[in-house]
């Protein structure tokens, strides 16, 4: 997973994060109104973005 992101471009980490962030937003509504499956996804998802914000705050420091 790490290689990755790591392996991204920067527009494409920008691109990835917006998609994430996305997801999340759909996966916390159907939690609200019950339709989710896998609650564990939500997990996943915050994850995801957190290693993506990493990479883009690693390359910003260099």
């Amino acid at each position: 997973m790490k290689n990755e992101f790591h392996n991204m471009t920067d527009i494409e980490l920008d691109k990835k994060l917006q998609d994430l962030k996305s997801e999340l937003f759909n996966l916390r509504f159907r939690h609200a109104s019950g339709q989710l499956e896998n609650p564990i996804s939500i997990r996943i998802c915050k994850r995801n973005i957190a290693r993506v914000n990493t990479e883009i705050r690693a390359r910003r420091a260099k």
